[in-house]
């Protein structure tokens, strides 16, 4: 077990980054490139939060949940969504045992870490008992309530291509996750180092490298540290600006956006702009580290309309344009 008796909350920082980088090479065993994909589902591991991840096919994006779970130490459970899963193959039943009493049969929700592989293609009965998990971090069966284990984090795949028979995540659901992160293809030398070492045999085993009670730790760290006013002022003045009608919408928002960010979205920028300084060795973060993690937290939370989707403003082009 890893002591956690450290002299200051400082020094608690500073062995953070340390663990961070032994992470990352642990990581790294596994898989070649997407570093910032890596970064930002351990920065909302670190914030609490669930990560929508987004990409086509192929992309392992099942190889780096899987991964960064036994980096972690933590215990994972992959769930195939389908269009006849029911909230009971998620949550579990009750059945009659050998004495005649019921029993309750947790299913596979009752993990550390939960993939949601393609969470799009489940009706919204099932998707909404799993984002009820996600937000109360327990879920109810038979009348009785049961806690899921701590720590608790959802990381849900998502295919941007083919949507026919997909239910798409309402805003309000997608609103749960605090990042969503696009997982793009590789580049021509990573693709190659990936061929290599999937069509060679050879084994590779991650070591676990932090244990579940400090990833407690360092998040109860994170929430403590502190953030200035200025920092917090330009959170929620960049949550305001993708308002439409707002008074601090800009032009290009009230021309292309249906709907803008919640105070989600402000709460989950100062807790990753926390986890981000962290991870770089500060102890407290300024409007750089905020602006490092605002497109994937506000990507999901803003709607284009029509006018944008024919003159191609992409949402990430949008964000830019405020930030």
């Amino acid at each position: 077990m890893a002591d956690l008796n450290f002299e200051s909350d400082a020094k608690a920082l500073d062995s953070l980054k340390i663990k961070y980088q032994s992470l990352q090479s642990e990581i790294r065993k596994a898989i070649v490139g997407q570093d910032d994909v890596v970064r930002n589902v351990l920065i909302s591991v670190l914030g609490n939060g669930h990560c929508l991840l987004v990409g086509v096919p192929g992309l392992a994006k099942t190889l780096l949940v899987n991964t960064i779970a036994q980096s972690l130490g933590l215990s994972f459970n992959r769930i195939q969504f389908t269009p006849d899963l029911m909230p009971s193959d998620i949550i579990g039943s009750e059945i009659l045992d050998e004495n005649r009493q019921f029993k309750f049969v947790k299913g596979p929700l009752f993990a550390n870490i939960i993939l949601a592989d393609e969470i799009n293609r489940t009706p919204p009965k099932t998707q909404s008992a799993l984002l009820e998990a996600m937000q109360e971090r327990k879920v109810t069966a038979a009348g009785k309530t049961f806690d899921l284990p701590s720590p608790f984090f959802v990381l849900a795949t998502q295919n941007p291509i083919e949507q026919e028979g997909t239910y798409p995540l309402p805003e309000a659901q997608l609103d749960r996750f605090m990042f969503n992160i696009w997982v793009d293809y590789p580049t021509f030398h990573e693709e190659m180092e990936i061929v290599k070492a999937t069509t060679s045999g050879k084994k590779v085993s991650i070591q676990s490298v932090v244990s579940g009670e400090e990833i407690t730790f360092y998040q109860q760290l994170i929430r403590k540290m502190p953030v200035a006013d200025n920092v917090i002022e330009y959170a929620v003045k960049l949550v305001g600006k993708t308002r439409p009608g707002g008074a601090m919408a800009p032009d290009m928002i009230n021309q292309f956006i249906s709907w803008g960010a919640g105070p989600r979205a402000s709460q989950n920028l100062i807790v990753a702009a926390k986890c981000n300084a962290a991870l770089n060795g500060k102890y407290s973060p300024d409007i750089e580290d905020v602006k490092a993690v605002a497109i994937p937290i506000l990507r999901h939370r803003i709607v284009r309309n029509y006018k944008a989707e024919a003159e191609g403003y992409t949402i990430e082009k949008i964000i830019d344009g405020i930030l």
